[in-house]
């Protein structure tokens, strides 16, 4: 099945002038999603990388790192918005085309010399994937590689990501 003839566009979300890529229909269509993440796991398996953690960012990275840490038989790190974990945490600011943000993830969730894939639903600037990268760092991880099932060419975000193995199911 033609994956991309499932992602709905959604003009003018969440503001005037944006094409939303809205996953939803992808997700609610279990066929479609199961042939999703087999889709992602090969990406990862076909390139041979080796993979301790997957760290999945919140939220919609959530719906595809963890069936993805799952089949590659790894553990699950969320990375999530400030305030929204317990324990000690680390963090990191980056900046947005609209303001700043902060992404955090417990202190002791990445060993130092753990292998790490980085996953997301989206990659549109990068932003919030390379501090998610710069956290993993931050606790002694290696990336491994950056894992999305959409990217936004036009957008660019590749560029803040050169350094890491990047792979991306579809792209727009």
């Amino acid at each position: 099945m033609e994956l991309s003839s499932k992602i709905r566009d959604v003009a003018d979300f969440p503001s005037p002038g944006i094409l939303f890529k809205d996953i939803t229909t992808l997700l609610q269509d279990g066929a479609a999603f199961n042939q999703a993440i087999d889709e992602l796991v090969a990406l990862v398996r076909d390139r041979e990388i080796r993979i301790d953690k997957v760290v999945a960012i919140e939220s919609r990275g959530f719906i595809f790192g963890a069936p993805v840490a799952y089949r590659l038989g790894v553990g699950l790190v969320p990375v999530r918005k400030l305030g929204k974990l317990p324990g000690k945490t680390i963090n990191v600011a980056y900046e947005l085309e609209y303001g700043s943000n902060t992404v955090e993830m417990h202190v002791d969730a990445v060993s130092r010399g753990e292998r790490v894939l980085v996953v997301d639903d989206l990659l549109a600037t990068g932003g919030t994937t390379r501090a998610s990268c710069d956290l993993v760092e931050q606790a002694g991880g290696i990336v491994s590689g950056v894992l999305f099932l959409i990217e936004l060419d036009f957008l660019h975000g590749r560029k803040l990501l050169e350094q890491y193995e990047m792979m991306s199911l579809l792209r727009f």
